[in-house]
């Protein structure tokens, strides 16, 4: 029902998955990002975070444009 976000605050990343009644939330500090990758379809386009420690991100249902400037700005 809710669909993922995702916060870009300095250096803090805060990602919402959605769920049926809300959502549920991971921080991850900037500098604890190992990659970030965009995984694109016809439409719709999921952003992938991968952290050191092994704790991995993947945000559903970006417009392509929208992933593509997510991940631009966590690659910097």
């Amino acid at each position: 029902m809710f669909p993922d976000k995702i916060e870009i605050n300095g250096d803090t990343i805060t990602y919402f998955k959605g769920t049926l009644m809300g959502y549920h939330t991971t921080i991850i500090e900037k500098d604890r990002i190992a990659s970030v990758q965009m995984r694109s379809g016809l439409i719709f386009a999921d952003v992938i975070i991968e952290s050191f420690g092994g704790r991995n991100i993947v945000a559903k249902g970006f417009k392509r444009s929208d992933a593509r400037n997510i991940v631009e700005i966590l690659r910097k």
